[in-house]
């Protein structure tokens, strides 16, 4: 079996993975998942939905995450390319509040690994994107929460190119900034089963 190459970030547990990408003349050919490979990486979860969203640029989705029926999220761009993020929301973790993020594009084909105990969000840098990710748990609405996108004590650089800012929907308008959030709201660390 090839093995997968996996870059360890700043935040425990958030790592971003370079599939091998076979190309000729015809295009090209990669596995997206595979779970031998992605266990033996260090992703030893099961994944149990699959999520694809198209989004035009300057699109900011996040930041989101849930408390009951948490999610980790492998995240890969099909189309376009995102600034993706990941924010730690582990009480305890020496990385607490701190957030890391890489360019995840059609071209580069990068995937991020995103555990259970962070908050999840990206913005669209080209002209649009189809973001697809799998996740460890299902969708469970009673139990989603967001974080402020420009949490100022958080300070994620969002690339938007627009004067009027990102694009944003009423619920991430209005999230909630980390000092906000109720203990009740976050993770413990280490986050059991992760």
């Amino acid at each position: 079996m090839s093995a997968l190459s996996v870059q360890k970030t700043k935040l425990d547990g958030l790592v971003v993975v370079q599939p091998t990408v076979h190309g000729d003349a015809r295009g090209f050919f990669l596995e997206t998942y595979h779970r031998d490979k992605y266990a033996e990486a260090g992703i030893d979860v099961t994944f149990v939905q699959d999520n694809l969203s198209r989004s035009s640029k300057d699109i900011l989705r996040g930041l989101h995450y849930q408390i009951e029926r948490p999610q980790g999220k492998l995240v890969s761009v099909v189309q376009g390319a995102i600034f993706d993020v990941a924010v730690d929301l582990r009480k305890g973790s020496p990385t607490f509040g701190q957030w890391d993020g890489v360019v995840l594009s059609d071209e580069n084909r990068y995937q991020l690994y995103v555990p259970v105990g962070f908050a999840h969000g990206f913005c669209v840098i080209s002209d649009t994107a189809e973001v697809t990710y799998k996740c460890t748990d299902l969708y469970h609405p009673a139990g989603e929460r967001s974080l402020r996108w420009d949490d100022p004590d958080i300070g994620i650089p969002w690339p938007v190119t627009g004067d009027d800012g990102p694009v944003l929907s009423d619920k991430d308008r209005e999230a909630p900034l980390l000092s906000q959030i109720p203990e009740a709201d976050l993770f413990s660390y280490p986050v059991a089963g992760t």
